[in-house]
């Protein structure tokens, strides 16, 4: 990697110590730190936010809630590109509640560092591209946060939204009444979005919705496809399919 791509990644990418919603946390601006040895290590550090080098990232005991706000809690082994160019290999924990990716450089590396929200940054994850954009929900609000590619299309694109709703819970208000604790609850949207049009739309679930996407003239074709093939909409595979056949 040349030294120019890696100053065009270093100021693209580059994002202050992230502070989660939930745990109350103030971002600060700190030198980076701890150089990695080898040429692939040297560009994945240019990737990586400031080094709080005084205070690992607090969070409130996790007891206190049910769900968690990420995907999962463990930091995952991903590649992570700018636009076609591999930049190299990171460890990143989804955070949905904040719409935020978490990085480091190592498992073990002190201080959590947030991966900047370019739309040209994507990190593979089971395979497919998952990256920052603006979408449309079904309410019509315009929104940001990172989308997953499952089908990229002649026709169609077919994207997975994967977000978190904190829900603050109450205290018994007598003996006879329980606790309710605070939780995470974790949903679930899919996207579409028409080849050369700039917007992308949530789906919903629906055969109507199908039809009203690919135009009454293939109405009889998909109504075929879903019956033949015994299609559910609510499993992600059938939903794949369905859009791998509309792509055909």
């Amino acid at each position: 990697m040349n030294f120019r791509f890696l100053t065009l990644t270093l100021s693209l990418l580059v994002t202050g110590l992230i502070s989660a919603q939930y745990s109350g946390q103030i971002a600060t601006n700190m030198s980076a730190g701890g150089a990695a040895q080898g040429a692939t290590a040297g560009s994945i550090a240019t990737l990586l936010g400031p080094v709080n080098e005084a205070l690992e990232k607090r969070s409130k005991e996790w007891e206190d809630f049910q769900g968690s706000p990420y995907v999962s809690n463990d930091f995952q082994k991903t590649e992570v590109y700018y636009k076609e160019e591999k930049v190299g290999s990171i460890y990143y924990r989804y955070n949905a509640l904040n719409e935020e990716v978490e990085i480091k450089e190592t498992p073990l590396q002190p201080g959590i560092r947030a991966l900047g929200r370019d739309k040209n940054i994507s990190l593979m994850i089971q395979g497919k591209p998952m990256s920052f954009k603006t979408f449309i929900d079904v309410n019509g609000n315009t929104m940001n946060g990172y989308l997953t590619h499952l089908v990229d299309g002649k026709t169609y694109d077919l994207y997975k939204r994967i977000h978190v709703k904190f829900t603050e819970g109450s205290p018994a208000q007598n003996s006879f009444v329980k606790a309710i604790p605070s939780r995470f609850s974790q949903f679930i949207e899919y996207y579409v979005q028409k080849k050369g049009v700039n917007r992308v739309d949530e789906l919903t679930l629906k055969n109507r919705q199908l039809y009203k996407i690919a135009g009454a003239e293939e109405k009889d074709k998909i109504k075929t496809f879903l019956k033949d093939y015994d299609i559910d909409l609510n499993e992600e595979k059938d939903l794949i399919k369905t859009f791998e056949f509309l792509n055909l």
